[in-house]
């Protein structure tokens, strides 16, 4: 699981990421509401965990605006807020689990392997990924247009799929290599670029709307518009 911690206390953050790393998760961390909002909107995370009381922006409006854009990516609030009020706020703003401040670093663990069983118990289930007249049938392998089947090469599907899974979301060139191609990302190659462009030919001419962007300077990201 990759993990997006948000938290302004770099102590507790480094206690967390250390714990958290040495049971095998990636952890990424970022100490202000702004910046954890930037990542989150730049890569895939399987699970975030945010304080509420950050500077820039509060943990409420934080997790508010991630679940508007990635409605199923779980989210734990972890704060020294601990009225019914800030637990009641935490909830309605999208978020999963709430667990106050101090804590024991085994009860987060618990929470955070019990949300990563709930999410991945989810994708089982979900056959078929779809986006405007898109559709993606992972049992198959078979991916279909408007109802007209689209012949794409293994690489080409697995580039899709991994986009269809993060649809709506920004996901940077460097991502997409480590996941589709597994290695690290080499600047002077336009390997993913030349891939995006072939996704492109196939999927969105003499199709509407268009469904892969370019996101200047960031990567791509897939959506109905």
């Amino acid at each position: 699981m990759k993990i997006l911690l948000v938290e302004d206390e770099p102590k507790l953050a480094s206690f967390i990421k250390k714990g958290l790393t040495s049971e095998g998760y990636d952890l990424l961390i970022a100490y202000d509401g702004q910046m954890g909002l930037s990542l989150a909107q730049q890569q895939p995370f399987d699970l975030i965990i945010l304080d509420v009381n950050l500077p820039l922006l509060n943990g409420f409006e934080l997790c508010r605006r991630i679940r508007a854009d990635y409605p199923h990516v779980p989210i734990i609030f972890l704060t020294a807020f601990d009225s019914l009020e800030d637990k009641v706020l935490g909830f309605e703003a999208g978020a999963d689990d709430y667990l106050v401040k101090p804590f024991a670093f085994q009860e987060l663990l618990l929470r955070v392997r019990a949300l990563g069983r709930r999410q991945t118990s989810a994708e089982a289930v979900r056959h078929v990924i779809s986006l405007a007249d898109l559709e993606l049938n992972l049992d198959a392998k078979v991916v279909t247009r408007a109802g007209q089947r689209i012949d794409l090469t293994t690489r080409e599907y697995a580039l899709l799929e991994y986009l269809l899974l993060n649809q709506g979301r920004i996901i940077s060139r460097v991502a997409i290599a480590e996941h589709v191609w597994d290695v690290n990302f080499d600047t002077n190659t336009n390997l993913v670029d030349v891939y995006v462009s072939y996704l492109r030919k196939k999927l969105d001419r003499g199709f509407s709307p268009k469904l892969i962007h370019t996101v200047v300077g960031m990567g791509y990201v897939m959506r109905a518009e």
